[in-house]
């Protein structure tokens, strides 16, 4: 890119430019964005004739402290190389400006239109996860934002080489945060990765699955912690209901698969905790209840079978039954 791009203009105003001018708005830029940049400018005067293009393409309160800029042709048209040297141009500019002004924040929102390429480049190497596209370029799209509130050209390094990784882990970090079904500690989404790795260099390694005591070892960890991260690993993705099976498997939906909600689990509770309650009862009052819970029989034919009262079966049921709610009470 020719050097007279980063230079300011500072040719004096005239009615009629001379013949054998060059237009520094497009010189040095090549192929499509150079056409691109002369169509844009033909119908423009040059800088200094009667309307500067440095004020009158920008938004309304950008001043004449950006009047040396170089003009900018249609992003989509601006070739890599250009866009790096108009970059390192904007960079330039963008340290001698106050933050929170008009042309501090025009010239940040060219860089980051000059460089969407890096953005969209990063999120192509994601296309194969489960997300749209548009959203992982607007995730990308705020990498690249911070990127360039961080550069500085004193540090001596390309913008695309520090913006990179930026954009990269912005994007990871997305789909950390939201692709889990489940949301599980960052210790144990980590865990997974490397459990991951470590299984496919082990697989490689033995031509067969690694053990858990062999995922253990590679990895320094226990095999506990093995186990909860394979647990774990089965949170990031979930399988619908109404997903239909393989065309080998012959029985059908997963919700065609589950089984009844049993309503008798809700007391196991409560009969596992009265088990040992019982079974420190007397053997009358364990036949008492009994014969009134599991046969069902009135208090009345209770007592025809033991041969006392139906009022005496009614004072016995009752203190079995306090004595039985008390233990529970001291229990809990």
């Amino acid at each position: 890119m020719s050097p007279r791009l980063d230079e300011s203009r500072t040719d004096q105003a005239t009615s009629t430019p001379p013949p054998n001018r060059t237009d520094t708005r497009t010189a040095g830029i090549s192929g499509p964005a150079a056409e691109g940049a002369r169509a844009a400018t033909a119908e423009r005067p040059l800088a200094g004739t009667a309307a500067t293009p440095d004020t009158a393409e920008r938004p309304e309160g950008v001043g004449e402290s950006l009047s040396g800029l170089p003009e900018i042709p249609p992003y989509d048209e601006v070739a890599p190389l250009d866009a790096r040297a108009l970059s390192k141009t904007l960079f330039e500019r963008l340290e001698s400006l106050e933050e929170g002004t008009h042309e501090y924040a025009y010239v940040r929102n060219t860089l980051v239109e000059l460089n969407l390429a890096l953005v969209k480049f990063a999120a192509s190497r994601f296309r194969s996860r489960s997300e749209p596209m548009e959203d992982i370029i607007q995730v990308g799209t705020i990498g690249l934002i911070k990127a360039i509130d961080r550069f500085e050209l004193s540090r001596g390094v390309e913008f695309p080489t520090f913006a990179m990784p930026t954009i990269v882990g912005e994007i990871k970090r997305f789909f950390r945060d939201t692709s889990w079904s489940v949301r599980v500690p960052r210790r144990l989404q980590e865990l997974r990765l490397d459990l991951a790795k470590a299984g496919d260099e082990l697989a490689q390694k033995f031509d067969r699955a690694p053990t858990v005591a062999e995922l253990a070892e590679r990895l320094g960890i226990s095999n506990e912690e093995v186990v909860e991260g394979m647990a774990a690993s089965n949170a990031y993705t979930a399988s619908s209901l109404d997903a239909q099976p393989e065309e080998d498997d012959s029985e059908g939906a997963l919700a065609d698969r589950i089984g009844y909600e049993d309503h008798g689990l809700e007391g196991i509770e409560y009969v596992e905790s009265l088990k040992p309650l019982i079974a420190e009862l007397p053997p009358r009052d364990r036949k008492i209840l009994s014969l009134r819970f599991v046969a069902n029989m009135t208090q009345s034919e209770i007592g025809e079978e033991l041969g006392i009262s139906q009022m005496h079966v009614s004072r016995l049921l009752s203190r079995t039954l306090v004595k039985l709610r008390k233990g529970l009470t001291l229990e809990e």
